[in-house]
C-alpha cells in the first residue's frame, strides 16, 4: 500500500492524509465507536474526505483493521526477538519481556487497545487472536523454564501465571495516559517489582 496523500473535501491548500495518519484516525474511531459500529461513511466524515479517497489506499474497513492490529502485534513480537529475551536466565528474560511490553503498549497505546478488544468476529480478528496466542505460548514457556531453573515459585501453574502477568500489563489500556506524570519506565518498573518480588524463590 502506498502512503501518498488523500484529498480533503475542504478544498485546496489544506494538508491531506498519508496512510499512517489515516490509520491513526481510523483506530481512534474504532476505539470510540467499536469496530463493528464504525462505517466507512463515519470514517470519511471524521477525516473530512470522501470515501473514494479512503478506497484509493485501502480496500475497506477490514484492511484498516488488519494494518492496525498488525502494528500492535509486530511491536510486541519484536520484543521477543531482542537479545535480552534470547539469552540468560529465564527469569531475567521474562522480566525484560514484561518491561519492554509495557513500553510497546505505551508507545502504541491506541493500537494495542484495539488489539485487546477484538473478539474474533472476522478473519482478520481471528488471525490477530491466533498471533496473540503465540505470544502467550512464548511467555508460558519462559515461565516454565524459570520454574525449572528454580527462580520462580513452583506452586503456580505457568500458563496461569503468564496470563496473570500480561493481564496486569494489558490493564494499562484502561487508565494509562502518556501525558500524565508517570512515565513508561516508572510503570514498567512498578509492574516488574510488584510481581516478580513476590514470585522469585530467593
Amino acid at each position: 500500500m502506498t502512503s501518498s496523500r488523500l484529498t480533503r473535501r475542504s478544498g485546496p491548500g489544506r494538508p491531506g492524509y498519508d496512510l499512517d495518519s489515516l490509520l491513526s484516525v481510523a483506530v481512534k474511531v474504532f476505539n470510540e465507536k467499536g469496530y463493528d459500529g464504525t462505517s466507512m461513511e463515519a470514517l470519511a466524515q471524521r477525516l473530512g474526505i470522501t470515501k473514494s479517497s479512503i478506497y484509493h489506499h485501502v480496500s475497506g474497513k477490514e484492511a484498516l483493521l488488519d494494518l492496525a492490529l498488525s502494528r500492535a502485534l509486530n511491536g510486541l513480537f519484536a520484543v521477543t526477538t531482542e537479545a535480552e529475551v534470547g539469552t540468560g536466565r529465564s527469569i531475567d528474560r521474562l522480566e525484560h519481556l514484561v518491561r519492554r511490553s509495557v513500553h510497546v503498549l505505551v508507545t502504541e497505546l491506541p493500537y494495542v487497545t484495539l488489539l485487546l478488544r477484538v473478539r474474533g468476529n472476522s478473519p482478520v480478528e481471528r488471525h490477530a487472536l491466533a498471533r496473540r496466542r503465540e505470544l502467550d505460548d512464548i511467555v508460558a514457556k519462559l515461565v516454565a523454564q524459570a520454574v525449572a531453573e528454580g527462580d520462580l515459585r513452583p506452586d503456580i501453574e505457568p500458563a496461569l501465571l503468564s496470563r496473570l502477568l500480561f493481564g496486569l500489563v494489558n490493564s494499562l489500556i484502561e487508565w494509562y495516559r502518556p501525558r500524565g506524570d508517570t512515565s513508561a519506565d516508572q510503570v514498567a518498573e512498578a509492574i516488574v517489582r510488584m510481581t516478580f518480588d513476590g514470585l522469585r524463590t530467593g
